[in-house]
């Protein structure tokens, strides 16, 4: 039990002591508020997403209930988000609904398991160029998904595909529906100028309302969500199972591993500034466990993928929300509105969504981010770029296994320009890339007080000695003029070693047998390149008196060992 609490404990266990009356005040008060931010959005992105209204207020409820109740995060809000609508679109064109619940199902159970192996730290080092370049290249395809609506365009179903939704869109530009312009135009007016006048109340509530009413009064020719979808069911949605096979399984784990990956990224991500807002601190493997089981509860109940949402969470935040309570109260919010009023959502015109989706999009962009990565180095340039053209032209699953691939290879390109492997003489001693330790200085001394013997030959690594720098090694030792009978290696700047390491060492050991030569490894300080040579049974073929902790004793160890050759000291 106790192993349990250390990977999964959610925060609700430890918010309610010294619980008070003004801080629950505080939680209803941001609760209400975020539950009334999240009802258009949670339209917005359904809509977009290419599903039914309702499917977005269901699982704004129940996802943002559940993670609530089970996060490791005091005040993380979740819900369906901009950044799944490119996914869920893609997957429901090609496998339908069912295609969606089964990936949205299988994401869940991959982010309990990440969250259960404690994957949460490790979500962290994904490489920021990447983020950026698949995040901005989702928001240029939510902005090119909403050109229909957003100019009311007479057309038949927007392509998924980026290039031919654009030539869609060119061979129907003349059917501009301009009362659906206007209503969109008047959309983002409202969402740019309304925190002028109150913070408190949403913008995107404002511009809902006021737009519908507007249409409606008018009787202006514009569609809406009734028009399109039909009436917005006000009940309970019933156990849906997904129809599992094998077949779809495999076809689909590609896609559910997408969305494992970019739920965990955005819930942590939305975690970490929830943290910085509040100078609270969440739980990351707790967190994945939570989205993990909304996501499974979700598709059980024909909801879409779900995720921490940084918008509301900050607007939880700015509120005044303390505790996971207020994400319940956004929950039971959405509720009772879907229960009370949903038959009024079915007036809202498609242009208004298309204008908060518009302002979604250009917050999601990163557009300041991306113009300092590509300012930056080649190498993360590359990644960004890369990533941000798949996303948009390719496949968004693609863009992050090849970006990841990408950022992997220029990393270990990286790790192996600071590798360095030399001959180390009387003459270039003062060259080495020294620490400014004093046992660094010491070591310099000792070598240039010594006149090394015909026949002993050092050699300094510097950086780790893994696969990617190995080659380094073994060409290094080619250069060695003639054959050696002592052969150090001052090791004291190698802080990892991996497989491709030890061999590269298990091979000079092979050929220093073979020509009679004594191997001595120097400067050994690292743990984990000890442990290495234990477990390769490498200390014991080189043997332990050979490996020294200090370059001294490594020439006093050569010394013995030449007395055993021929009598010859150390002068």
């Amino acid at each position: 039990m106790k192993k349990l609490n250390s990977v999964f404990r959610p925060v609700i266990l430890d918010c309610f002591k010294g619980y008070d009356r003004a801080t629950f005040f505080k939680d209803l008060s941001a609760g209400l508020v975020v539950g009334v931010v999240a009802l258009p959005l949670a339209i917005a992105f359904a809509v977009a997403s290419g599903v039914s209204p309702e499917k977005g207020i269901y699982t704004a409820i129940i996802a943002g209930f559940i993670i609530s109740v089970l996060g490791g995060s005091k005040v993380q809000i979740g819900g369906p988000t901009g950044a799944f609508i490119v996914i869920v679109y893609g997957i429901v064109l090609q496998y339908g609904i069912n295609g969606l619940l089964i990936a949205t199902f299988m994401a869940g159970v991959l982010l309990i398991l990440m969250g259960l192996a404690r994957m949460g730290n490790l979500i962290q080092f994904i490489p920021f160029p990447l983020i950026v370049g698949f995040t901005t290249g989702i928001a240029l395809v939510i902005l090119s998904s909403q050109v229909k609506d957003f100019l009311g365009l007479e057309m038949g179903a927007v392509p998924a595909d980026f290039l031919h939704k654009c030539m869609a869109y060119g061979q129907h530009i003349r059917s501009v529906n301009y009362y659906a312009l206007a209503i969109a135009l008047s959309t983002l007016f409202i969402l740019a100028t309304w925190p002028r006048i109150s913070k408190r109340i949403p913008g995107s509530l404002v511009a809902l309302i006021t737009t519908t009413v507007f249409t409606q009064l008018l009787q202006l020719p514009v569609e809406t969500i009734g028009s399109r979808f039909g009436t917005i069911q006000g009940s309970w949605p019933g156990w849906v199972f997904p129809d599992l096979t094998l077949a779809t399984v495999q076809k689909l784990i590609g896609p559910a591993f997408t969305i494992a990956l970019l739920g965990g990224i955005e819930s942590l991500l939305s975690a970490v500034v929830a943290d910085g807002l509040t100078g609270g601190r969440h739980r990351s493997n707790t967190e994945l466990v939570a989205q993990g089981a909304a996501n499974i509860f979700s598709a059980l109940f024909g909801g879409i993928p779900a995720t921490g949402a940084i918008a509301r969470t900050a607007t939880n935040i700015q509120n005044g929300g303390k505790t996971p309570l207020a994400g319940i109260i956004h929950a039971v919010t959405l509720l009772v509105i879907v229960l009370a009023a949903s038959r009024w959502a079915a007036l809202i015109p498609m242009a208004t969504l298309a204008g908060i989706l518009v302002v979604v999009a250009y917050k999601m962009s990163e557009l300041g981010n991306f113009v300092t990565i590509l300012r930056g180095t080649r190498s993360d340039a590359a990644v960004l770029l890369i990533t941000f053209f798949l996303t948009v032209l390719v496949d968004l699953t693609v863009a992050i296994e090849i970006g990841m691939i990408l950022a992997a290879f220029l990393f270990m390109r990286s790790i192996m320009k600071i590798t360095s492997v030399r001959k180390i003489t009387k003459e270039n001693t003062g060259s080495r890339h020294a620490t400014g330790t004093e046992t660094d200085e010491q070591e310099e001394e000792e070598i240039n007080g010594y006149s090394l013997p015909e026949g002993v030959h050092v050699f300094e690594i510097n950086g780790p000695l893994f696969f990617g720098a190995a080659y380094k090694f073994q060409n290094a030792m080619h250069e060695m003029a003639g054959p050696a009978r002592v052969l150090i290696l001052r090791m004291g700047h190698v802080p990892v070693i991996d497989a491709t390491g030890i061999r590269s060492l298990q091979k000079v050991c092979a050929d220093a047998v073979a020509g009679n030569t004594k191997i001595i490894l120097s400067e050994v300080r690292s743990q984990q390149v000890i442990d290495e040579l234990k477990s390769s049974r490498l200390q014991f073929e080189i043997g332990k008196a050979n490996i020294t902790p200090t370059f001294h004793q490594a020439l006093e160890r050569t010394q013995q060992v030449l007395q055993d050759y021929d009598g010859c000291r150390l002068r």
